[in-house]
């Protein structure tokens, strides 16, 4: 069984609308955009990351906005919710925020004993935000919010599947433990991991598989200490039967994929070397910084990358 893995490091999703999108996560939702730059395969694509102060794993979402695409179809093989965590007791002032934000389609709910608050992001996307009584992580606090209520970071994810089996025994391999199953649900933990080490199980035999598009989970990134834990969980996974990715290096970390048996890309990603490899944390998100690839594109790209605020 794999020990290195400590819960999630990042989740990526894809958009229609670069402008609308910051504005949503660093506005709407207070988090800090750590890192503007684009996407390694398709440079002239934005890649937006947002977490809290310093995109310490395990808070940051980010994103591929490619314009007009067309919106994902919702489906099984797929993460269907990206939930966060908030403080106890902090829902009530969320839902009048979104509201008096103008977002509609909020449901409240509670799943295995904590409540929670469902709504949609801008291209459709499945968000929910969980309280939760004990956090240890520092919130980033921007956008008229405090740290009684501002995000912590990641919940959890919840994978959609017609099946569970195979990937909850994928997962359990991975360092996972079931915590309970509910209503054909099953919650599994990373003991002693981050504060971002839930996944939810969410079995719908009757359910099409997804069409990916805006609004759509590209992967999920779990998160290992450093390229040494890397190299021993992709070769503990390659010996079980997975095809996985060489090691890749994507300046803030390095990464390798592979497919899970319900469909969903999985990452697993380091902690380091971080966001501040090419940025201080005071300005941290503000400069678009290239890949040196695509460095030779610069004055092209920023001519046709439409303009964020902040």
């Amino acid at each position: 069984m794999i020990d290195q893995i400590k819960g999630l490091h990042h989740v990526t999703s894809m958009a229609a609308d670069a402008r609308s999108n910051n504005d949503f996560f660093t506005h709407t939702l207070g988090l800090r955009r750590v890192k503007k730059t684009v996407n390694f395969d398709a440079p002239d694509v934005y890649h937006l990351y947002y977490g809290d102060e310093t995109g310490t794993p395990g808070t940051v979402m980010t994103y591929f906005p490619f314009p007009d695409i067309a919106r994902g179809r919702p489906g099984t093989g797929e993460v269907g919710t990206t939930l966060f965590s908030v403080p106890k007791g902090s829902l009530g002032f969320w839902q009048e925020r979104l509201s008096g934000l103008g977002l509609d389609g909020m449901k409240a709910d509670e799943a295995f004993g904590e409540k929670r608050l469902h709504f949609p992001g801008p291209d459709g996307d499945g968000f929910a935000l969980v309280e939760v009584e004990k956090d240890s992580r520092a919130p980033w606090t921007a956008a008229g919010l405090d740290a009684d209520h501002a995000i912590r970071g990641f919940h959890s994810v919840s994978l959609r599947l017609r099946d569970e089996g195979a990937t909850k025994e994928l997962l359990s391999f991975m360092g996972y433990q079931p915590l309970e199953s509910r209503d054909g649900v099953t919650r599994m933990i990373v003991p002693g991991g981050n504060d971002a080490h839930t996944i939810d199980l969410e079995t719908m035999p009757s359910i099409a598989r997804a069409a990916q598009g805006a609004g759509s989970v590209h992967h999920v990134a779990f998160a290992v200490e450093n390229r040494q834990k890397q190299l021993e969980v992709r070769k503990a996974l390659m010996d079980t039967g997975y095809q996985v990715t060489p090691v890749i290096d994507r300046d803030y970390f390095w990464a390798i994929y592979f497919r899970t048996p319900g469909g969903v890309l999985f990452e697993i990603a380091t902690n380091e070397p971080g966001f501040e490899r090419d940025e201080d944390k005071a300005h941290l998100g503000e400069a678009l910084k290239l890949p040196s690839q695509h460095a030779h594109l610069r004055s092209l790209l920023e001519q046709h990358l439409q303009p964020l605020e902040g």
